[in-house]
């Protein structure tokens, strides 16, 4: 029996895979630092949690309405309006189950075989993915670190075909914790207006940002032409540390909305009715949790970026927002360790997790072969716990 050759073409996310190899390791009874995971590990604040549980409580377990019930999708467009200058009625936003699954929706609503898809890279991984399943191309753009990894108005004119539908764009980053620039987004904007694209901007980091000479921007918010043009995915996955609980959202131009909402009424129902009760209280209710959890990821930022500076051979950027640190290994690229050759990124995080008990995402599947990603979504005594191996095993390269 033949499956699906386009699923068959696609491999599984990397940063899954790593997760699942150290989570088997420490099952195993070893003492494994991860900097894999990209989920806080913080929990769920309170008054969240007692949401759900209320909501269980008085009986709401049954099917909503497939774009999400009314009132979070009113709150959703108070959040919209608030924080981000954008209007949106509430028949333009459709909660779904995740912002990964609000990308997926996303990308099948708006693709037909063969339209291409401009991605930055280095990208999250189930971008290009995504892409693929929905029938569309990804047209990667290698970024550069001199410009912060951002897309430059030369990168999409050497990108765009007459094939071209959309660009992704996500601010602040993952993998790089680099934010766009009021420029940088104009630049893109004046582009997409400029060709009638499409512009799919994934947010879902936007309350972590630790520069304080940065603040994030919606591209939607910059003129009406560019916010008919916008597609804006969010959630509450990692701001309110509810990564479990599954809850995104799309906001977007009426007709795409309206296809968002028939893909997710055949395929998934609605999102889960609980957590949505539970997702409502969180962008509604009291935000001081948010901002204790930035600051804890300020700090754990300041210092992993310090303890990488020390350590030769490898650099990076200073995040500026997210909760990841993209480092650059070519500098490990000939060198060994107990003589095995270290060629590539993957090497490097192979030998590390081996001999060191620390995983580390290589980012080839990012688009950036000799970078590796370290979350440091983890507490301040691991980070410190990883770096010391990450240091001693740079020091024992020959």
């Amino acid at each position: 029996m033949e499956l699906s050759r386009k699923i068959m073409s696609i491999r599984p996310s990397a940063t899954l895979a790593v997760t699942a190899k150290a989570k088997d390791l420490k099952a195993a009874g070893k003492d494994v630092i991860a900097f894999a995971a990209g989920e806080p590990d913080f929990d769920t604040p309170e008054n969240i949690r007692q949401a759900g549980i209320d909501a269980i409580n008085s009986g709401f377990t049954r099917y909503t309405a497939a774009p999400g019930i009314i009132e979070l999708r009113k709150a959703i467009c108070d959040k919209l309006k608030n924080d981000n200058n954008m209007e949106y009625d509430p028949s333009q936003i459709i909660v779904c189950n995740g912002a990964k699954h609000a990308l997926a929706n996303t990308f099948m609503a708006i693709l037909n075989d063969g339209d291409e898809v401009i991605i930055p890279a280095p990208f999250w991984v189930s971008y290009s993915a995504m892409v693929e399943i929905a029938g569309g191309k990804p047209v990667i753009v290698y970024t550069k670190a001199e410009n912060n990894f951002m897309l430059s108005k030369e990168d999409l004119e050497g990108a765009y075909t007459d094939k071209t539908k959309a660009i992704v764009l996500v601010s602040p980053s993952n993998p790089t914790g680099m934010i766009a620039s009021r420029e940088n987004l104009q630049a893109i904007a004046d582009f997409a207006v400029e060709k009638d694209l499409l512009v799919i901007a994934d947010e879902i980091y936007e309350k972590l940002i630790y520069n304080k000479n940065k603040k994030h921007i919606s591209i939607g918010s910059l003129n009406k032409e560019i916010f008919d043009r916008t597609i804006t995915i969010n959630g509450v996955s990692k701001s309110y540390a509810m990564t479990g609980w599954r809850i995104g959202y799309v906001a977007a131009p009426p007709a795409v909305a309206k296809c968002i909402n028939v893909i997710q009424s055949h395929m998934a129902s609605n999102a889960n009715a609980i957590a949505q009760k539970a997702a409502l209280e969180a962008i509604t209710g009291p935000q001081d949790s948010v901002e204790l959890m930035r600051q804890q990821f300020e700090k754990r930022c300041d210092y992993i970026f310090e303890r990488e500076e020390e350590i030769p051979y490898i650099s990076a950027l200073k995040p500026e927002g997210a909760f990841y640190l993209f480092v650059d290994i070519s500098g490990t690229c000939g060198k060994k360790y107990k003589g095995t050759e270290i060629k590539n990124a993957a090497d490097f995080a192979t030998l590390l997790l081996d001999n060191k008990l620390t995983a580390v995402v290589p980012c080839a599947d990012f688009g950036m072969e000799n970078y590796i990603r370290l979350s440091y979504a983890i507490s301040l005594d691991d980070i410190k716990k990883g770096m010391d191996r990450l240091a001693e095993f740079v020091s024992e390269l020959e």
